[in-house]
């Protein structure tokens, strides 16, 4: 999977590091030390995810990688990392060619109860209920992230972009469809938008929505 964001490039004690402005435990479903490379000033890095605390981690770039980059301001970031999902497709009845559905419409599905909001979106994406959902991901209350939405958008065969795109407030125009995060305390909270309105599992559908809320988004193909 790819993460598409904007941060600044420092030199530290440990050597040129780049902030990540995601929790990786929860999108990237690994530990300890990984393994990436990154596209910087159009360039293609090497690089390692070091770890700092509770899913925080940053980016290591080599010195020579870093030596004609600007400090301290920021640069577009579009870092890949190998086996960042989970998988649950496997046995699936469902594939890019022959999905679910044909997204041309949508209808809000409102969530029974708080922290269901990521299966509401994959609920509402697939045209199924919530409950076929928490079967497909395996997951109940607030366990749902960017991660496991992707697997089982895999799952029913609901292609999507494979860039994760992090606005972090900033304005942004969003796509025809999308799954969209805003940070919403030590979580994420997920809503839809589609062709100019917004599905929210807590809310209804709405026809505004205040982009500084915004953390990012998956871009939904339809």
């Amino acid at each position: 999977m790819r993460y598409f964001f904007e941060s600044k490039i420092e030199k530290k004690e440990k050597g040129y590091m780049i902030q990540i402005p995601f929790n990786v435990w929860e999108v990237c479903k690994q530990r300890d030390v990984i393994q990436g490379d990154l596209v910087l000033d159009n360039k293609i890095i090497d690089c390692e995810l070091l770890p700092k605390e509770k899913g925080n981690y940053e980016i290591h770039i080599m010195d020579d990688d870093a030596v004609n980059v600007e400090l301290g301001v920021p640069h577009k970031i579009l870092l890949h990392v190998n086996g960042s999902l989970i998988r649950m497709d496997q046995n699936s009845p469902f594939s890019f060619e022959k999905p679910i559905r044909h997204i041309d419409s949508m209808e809000v599905i409102l969530q029974p109860e708080d922290g269901l909001c990521g299966q509401a979106c994959v609920a509402m994406l697939a045209g199924v209920t919530i409950a076929e959902v928490i079967s497909v991901m395996d997951c109940r209350e607030w366990q749902a992230t960017m991660g496991r939405i992707i697997s089982a958008l895999n799952y029913y065969g609901i292609d999507h972009n494979d860039i994760i795109v992090y606005t972090e407030g900033r304005d942004t125009v969003l796509p025809k469809c999308c799954v969209m995060m805003e940070k919403m305390g030590r979580f994420c909270h997920y809503l839809i938008h589609y062709d100019g309105k917004y599905y929210d599992s807590n809310l209804g559908v709405l026809e505004e929505y205040d982009m500084s809320k915004l953390l990012g988004y998956l871009e939904i193909k339809c």
